[in-house]
């Protein structure tokens, strides 16, 4: 339910969530970094994701509930949501061929 009405809200403004987004030095390459790299973020890029959420913030009053406590737990549904990509990333193996590709699912 929460789930999606944050979508929605978010799909709302998305297109200016992107605008900002871009003015702020490495965000968007912060906010996407589980999804690209099949890491997680650590506490100090949880911190500054919290920082640039809360500027953000300023003009899209939605993603205050980013600022919420446990609002962190729903950064991967703003991540999910704001993703340009229509499939996920694959990682190629050290060998290339179709059997030995993953996902960061699996």
């Amino acid at each position: 339910m929460i789930r999606y009405c944050l979508r929605r809200a978010i799909q709302k403004h998305r297109q200016m969530i992107l605008d900002e987004a871009v003015h702020i030095n490495g965000f968007m390459k912060l906010l996407m970094k589980p999804r690209n790299a099949c890491t997680v973020w650590t506490k100090e890029e949880k911190g500054q994701l919290k920082k640039h959420l809360k500027h953000l913030s300023c003009y899209v009053p939605v993603l205050v509930i980013f600022l919420l406590p446990l609002g962190s737990l729903l950064i991967p549904v703003l991540a999910e949501i704001l993703d340009r990509r229509r499939t996920k990333r694959t990682v190629a193996a050290e060998v290339a061929t179709p059997s030995s590709r993953h996902t960061c699912d699996s």
